[in-house]
């Protein structure tokens, strides 16, 4: 299979696991009772560790594929088509990432609410594709190695000098631009530091590009990624301590005291290499179509459970009130709804956007009507 296609369906399949990872997690982390949420009790420290790897995974993710995609070609510079279509893509995320967080009472009375300017996964997504785009085509006439160490560079300081610009309150700039930056308005996620996750997967992309006919490659890729997943889970905390008490200098205390950042890196190469290990056996069809529609999927999820447009999702009657119980049952209907009505919105999507396009045309037609 690997040789009749240039389709990574262990990406696919990571995609899929991802958003269902997310479907879970926003259900339940928007649900539960607050008298639940304990983490001396295993299964939900277990939760919400698992948890923590999904918009990593993510990031990464998205990063990787659309890297992959963009250099696998011959063209190069603006003469590659994946350049046209990476920006396009780039500005419909970022456009859909803000409809959704629109809402038609406060249209009807031409109001923004502050949450329309906070800044989410979308967001941040566009943007990190559009800012890739930017360095490849900054680096289109030098050698792949300059893109590739200026994508691993930059994932580097956006997490090491994460603590000094973290708690920056960015009051120069107006809000809406701000909360790319910080969370202290709102943002749920911000541009930095998540854009080294999706630098981090380019820079991988640009790896499997440079030797995907390696006859070892998946070997390899595997030691590599799970060796060096383990060691920044469980040895650059250390390694930043060791280094602050060797030198004297406190600049990586801060990143040694809350290093989320580079062990949920870590978390990533480990689910990596457990997909690469298991590529073989994921291809199960609606698995791959899982991961091949997961804006759908995020956009349906985010109506039902936030209630974009109105207010009225799910989120809104049952906020931190539910038992696990009922909570964890909730999930698993809630990850087979929104998975179910994405994939019938694929099946159906050329019939259903040929009415949309029919219905537009009826309306314009009886506007020009009326205004006659």
């Amino acid at each position: 299979m690997e040789k009749k296609t240039n389709r990574l369906y262990f990406i696919d399949a990571m995609r899929a696991w991802a958003i269902l990872m997310m479907l879970q997690g926003h259900f339940i982390d928007g649900l539960l009772d607050f008298e639940y949420r304990d983490k001396t009790i295993l299964p939900y420290a277990i939760w919400s560790y698992f948890r923590g790897m999904t918009a990593p995974v993510f990031f990464t993710v998205s990063g990787f594929i659309f890297t992959y995609l963009l250099v696998k070609g011959d063209k190069i510079g603006l003469k590659n088509p994946r350049v046209k279509k990476g920006i396009k893509r780039g500005l419909q995320l970022i456009l859909i990432g803000y409809l959704l967080r629109m809402n038609l009472f406060s249209v009807l009375f031409a109001e923004l609410y502050d949450s329309f300017y906070y800044v989410d996964v979308l967001h941040c997504i566009g943007f990190s594709i559009l800012g890739i785009i930017a360095l490849y085509l900054l680096t289109s006439k030098t050698k792949p190695i300059v893109f590739a160490t200026i994508l691993l560079s930059i994932t580097l300081l956006l997490f090491l000098y994460e603590p000094s610009y973290d708690k920056l309150p960015h009051t120069y700039l107006p809000k809406a631009i701000a909360n790319y930056i910080t969370k202290l308005y709102g943002s749920v996620f911000t541009i930095i530091p998540w854009f080294g996750y999706a630098t981090f997967g380019a820079f991988m992309a640009m790896l499997f590009t440079k030797f995907k006919n390696h006859k070892h490659l998946y070997l390899y890729a595997i030691l590599i990624c799970t060796t060096l997943g383990l060691f920044l889970i469980f040895g650059s905390s250390p390694l930043f301590a060791f280094i602050c008490d060797v030198t004297g200098n406190n600049f990586l205390y801060a990143v040694y005291t809350n290093n989320y950042l580079f062990i949920r890196l870590g978390d990533v190469l480990i689910i990596f290499s457990l997909f690469m290990m298991l590529r073989s056996f994921l291809t199960n069809k609606v698995v791959l179509r899982i991961g091949q529609n997961t804006l759908a999927i995020y956009v349906i999820h985010f109506i039902i459970l936030y209630g974009s447009f109105t207010g009225l999702g799910i989120y809104h009657y049952l906020k931190y009130s539910l038992h696990p119980a009922t909570a964890i049952i909730g999930a698993i209907l809630f990850m087979i709804s929104c998975t179910y009505l994405a994939l019938l919105y694929d099946t159906y999507e050329d019939k259903i956007k040929a009415t949309l396009q029919k219905i537009k045309f009826g309306a314009l037609k009886l506007f020009r009507l009326a205004k006659n």
